[in-house]
């Protein structure tokens, strides 16, 4: 037996259960100790090699005089803080320390044999050749050219993978550019049917106007008793096709009033020239919302592409022949959005005043004939104006036909849609009231609300019905005829906005501060129909276009189209500016507007997404200015019914009553 050197006298050492296992010491000189590594799972060496410490493989193993191994590092950290083993807790200084060898000979071999394992088969014929293995010239030809094969068969593969690749890429490309084709084929034919059928109503159009005209020249010779007149037809045929143009009835009328001829024309040219004139910028209007109306244009023409006659459409379109429904529909969108490129004040009401903050107005309504309006605010004070007379009297000071002074500060209004004389309030303590504007006086209020109430609206189809929101996430419905509330609906958000379908007391809408619209069914308020969402901040405004589109405002900057009936959106409009205000909400048939906080009014048409046109208040005391124009907001706004006219008013105090012009 090989004799083993001596010298200073190492003290048992206990190295963990790895060590402990082979039975107390170990001999390092024994050739048994790589079999026994290799017997132990690399589970349990990999636990049995952490340095207690830091639990990692331990670096620069060191053995204590209690029989533990550490990291030099771990140990000489440690004892800086204490005096003791971190194992046993056995008093412990540094020149109790001595290397552990052993356990450093363990890693490396250890480490070597991990390595050897996860190695690739290059790797180790790099290794068996750095440790000067021995290999034939002929061994290295053999291995060359099955490396070259290697080579060229992994080569191939690549190949192969990238065309795979490319012929994918490609018959995709195809496959979106067939459907691509497909598409602009189909709209194509679109186009090429509906040119056809509008190019044959023009020309029936052409020849009516002139048998008209050839009808009432026929009808002024007629009449006419004097020589001198009768030779005006033939004067009118000599130069028809100006005269078609330009209004075959001029001569007619005009010789009846016995003016002469030069002044006739001049009269039909002037006439003309405003007609071209509206034309061209009817013509502009079209090129500044191409994108929009041809995106309007085809998804009506897919949605709708059967003969008129099989669907039943807006009364106002006159069914013609060859008219599919959805070219009806769209010459509908192209005239009401061509008409109008502006908006014009043609009446405006100033407070005393005008840089008060009790001046906001923040609801302006009209009543169920169009014949009354009401603004109510911050200024604790119900106001009802004549309309007519606002309109038609030119004085900037208009006085209310009635006015009910209020306990709080007023949120909303909500003319009954049956009583004339009966409109319900809002206000700052959560008080719902409903006025007698005949006699000026309450004539029910309900208390229950606990915080501020946002929003109250009475029933369409209902008198005696109306529903209201507040800050204290409750929506309530009330009757007329009852002192509490009928129905009560818990949400977790703040209500914003209440509002009826105009075709149902059973359904509202409920824009809430959780971003959301709710849409109840009121026969069974346990969940709602539907949760419409989108918004990105509280939802301020909701409206009725019809019994199932719904429009919304919200902080987001956004106003949002949805149908309550598919339970779908349908489309978003930007343009105005709304981060923190309530800048109102108004909606006709065709056209959804709203304020803005740069205090402008915005007005879109339902189907583009874009402003139709806008109109900036400015102040009437100073020149208007960018640091003007952010002072103030736009806080109500409300159509007259389906007209062009609608009721505006700002921060201010100030309302105007702006109609859309061309």
């Amino acid at each position: 037996m090989e004799e083993c050197s001596t010298g200073a006298l190492v003290p048992a050492v206990k190295v963990g259960p790895f060590l402990s296992s082979v039975g107390g010491s170990v001999d390092p000189c024994s050739s048994d100790m790589g079999r026994l590594t290799e017997e132990k799972g690399m589970s349990e060496v990999d636990k049995d090699l952490l340095c207690p410490i830091c639990m990692q493989i331990v670096k620069d193993a060191f053995l204590t005089a209690c029989g533990h191994s550490f990291c030099y590092m771990c140990i000489i950290t440690h004892l800086s803080n204490k005096s003791d083993c971190p194992c046993c807790a056995q008093s412990l200084c540094k020149n109790q320390l001595f290397p552990n060898f052993l356990l450093d000979k363990l890693l490396k071999k250890t480490s070597a044999q991990q390595i050897s394992k996860s190695a690739s088969p290059v790797e180790h014929f790099r290794q068996a050749l750095q440790q000067g293995c021995e290999v034939s010239i002929k061994e290295l030809d053999t291995l060359l050219a099955l490396l070259t094969e290697k080579k060229r068969k992994m080569e191939q593969e690549e190949a192969e993978r990238n065309m795979q690749i490319l012929l994918d890429f490609l018959n995709c490309l195809r496959k979106q550019k067939v459907q691509e084709l497909n598409e602009v084929q189909s709209h194509l034919q679109f186009l090429k049917e509906d040119i056809s059928v509008v190019e044959r109503r023009r020309m029936d159009l052409y020849r009516a106007k002139d048998r008209y005209s050839v009808r009432l020249r026929t009808l002024g010779g007629d009449d006419s008793s004097n020589g001198a007149r009768n030779s005006w037809p033939s004067s009118i045929d000599n130069n028809s096709s100006a005269l078609r143009v330009r209004g075959g009835t001029s001569s007619w009328n005009i010789q009846g009033r016995g003016l002469q001829r030069n002044d006739a024309l001049s009269a039909s040219d002037s006439q003309f020239m405003n007609q071209s004139g509206l034309a061209v910028a009817r013509k502009k209007r079209v090129h500044a919302l191409f994108d929009e109306l041809q995106e309007c244009y085809l998804q009506k023409r897919r949605q709708m592409n059967q003969p008129y006659s099989q669907l039943e459409r807006n009364r106002s379109i006159i069914p013609r022949e060859g008219y599919t429904a959805g070219l009806a529909d769209f010459q509908s969108v192209l005239t009401t959005l061509t008409r109008y490129s502006r908006m014009r004040v043609i009446a405006e009401l100033r407070h005393e005043d005008l840089f008060h903050s009790a001046n906001i107005v923040s609801s302006i309504e009209f009543d169920r004939d169009y014949e009354l309006f009401a603004t109510a605010g911050v200024s604790k004070c119900i106001k009802v104006f004549d309309f007519s007379s606002v309109v038609n009297d030119p004085a900037d000071m208009h006085t209310a036909v009635v006015e009910m002074p209020t306990r709080s500060k007023l949120s909303c209004l909500s003319w009954n849609k049956f009583t004339k004389n009966h409109i319900a309030s809002t206000d700052y303590e959560g008080i719902v009231t409903v006025w007698d504007v005949d006699t000026r006086q309450s004539i029910m209020e309900y208390e229950e609300h606990e915080k501020r109430a946002w929003s109250v609206d009475f029933s369409c189809t209902e008198p005696s019905m109306l529903v209201s929101g507040s800050d204290d996430c409750k929506v309530k419905v009330w009757c007329t005829r009852q002192e509490a509330s009928v129905l009560n609906i818990d949400m977790k958000a703040n209500i914003c906005c209440v509002k009826y379908n105009p075709g149902s007391s059973n359904c509202i809408a409920v824009g809430s501060a959780d971003h959301h619209i709710h849409y109840y069914d009121l026969r069974n308020v346990s969940q709602p129909l539907h949760v419409f969402t989108g918004h990105r901040k509280t939802v301020s405004y909701v409206k009725f276009l019809s019994n199932y589109e719904l429009a919304s405002a919200s902080t987001d900057s956004t106003l949002r189209l949805w149908n309550v009936k598919d339970n779908m959106p349908v489309r978003t409009f930007k343009g105005h500016t709304n981060e923190k205000n309530f800048v109102g909400l108004t909606v006709n048939n065709e056209y959804i507007a709203c304020g803005s906080e740069t205090n402008e009014v915005f007005v879109y048409h339902k189907e583009i997404s874009k402003p139709v046109t806008w109109h900036r208040f400015g102040s009437p005391d100073m020149e208007d200015t960018e640091d003007d124009a952010g002072s103030y907001f736009i806080s109500a706004v409300c159509w007259k019914s389906d007209s062009p006219t609608m009721l505006t008013a700002n921060s201010q105090g100030t309302i105007k009553v702006l109609v859309l012009a061309a």
